[in-house]
């Protein structure tokens, strides 16, 4: 995965060969600038969850589909998507799953995630269980702040083009086992981290990349920029 912050690639892929990621998913949180978005909206298979029309319609760059209840997108963007012939998915707003949840549905593989920062709390924490158990590869990422996710046995090397303000680890399960994270201020070497102390967080890069693995578990990793 190619973001204007960093390139994150996985054990047995090399930096020229990365996993492709074709699916875009714009959520309704906090919109990212207009710049970043152009950037990543590059060669990607569009989906709008909801709000994240909006940011579609100022840019004029046209989504595959738009997804959602339509509780909080303005109807000057739904409209401007029904004039631009996109297809529409219309939800009740009393049903079971989120928007993001059911747009999810039509990614295949991986897909990056923009939109999903800001706002509620409720919000977020829906999407990041979402997205860690999820059996797709999933990134979440604006100009501002990435997540994404190891399972058990996973590695992955970071290489950063601007420097993150702080890198954290966040358990997803109760226990991650075996945490291996270098060229940080405060190194991890096979380290047990608990959901219910989550203290590996405001780390410091020291380079210009890290490598990260875990033994077992679900593992977010977070950068603030």
């Amino acid at each position: 995965m190619k973001l204007p912050q960093c390139e994150i690639f996985f054990k047995n892929y090399q930096p020229a060969n990365l996993p492709t990621t074709n699916y875009l998913l714009i959520n309704g949180g906090r919109a990212p600038n207009e710049k970043f978005f152009r950037q990543i909206a590059q060669g990607k298979k569009i989906i709008a969850v909801d709000k994240g029309i909006e940011i579609c319609r100022a840019t004029n760059i046209l989504p595959e589909m738009l997804i959602g209840d339509f509780d909080s997108a303005e109807k000057i963007s739904i409209d401007w998507a029904e004039e631009n012939k996109i297809k529409i998915l219309r939800h009740p707003v009393d049903k079971d799953f989120t928007d993001l949840q059911l747009a999810l549905d039509f990614v295949e593989n991986s897909a990056l995630i923009t939109g999903c920062f800001g706002g509620r709390v409720d919000h977020l924490f829906s999407t990041i269980f979402t997205c860690a158990n999820s059996d797709k590869r999933l990134f979440l990422a604006d100009e501002r702040e990435i997540i994404f996710f190891l399972k058990s046995n996973e590695t992955a090397e970071v290489n950063f083009f601007e420097k993150p303000f702080a890198i954290s680890t966040l358990p997803i399960t109760e226990t991650c086992e075996g945490v291996i994270l270098n060229n940080v201020h405060w190194q991890l070497e096979n380290s047990k981290l608990q959901q219910k102390i989550p203290n590996a967080i405001s780390n410091r890069l020291e380079g210009d990349k890290i490598k990260i693995s875990l033994n077992a578990g679900f593992l977010a990793i977070y950068f603030v920029f």
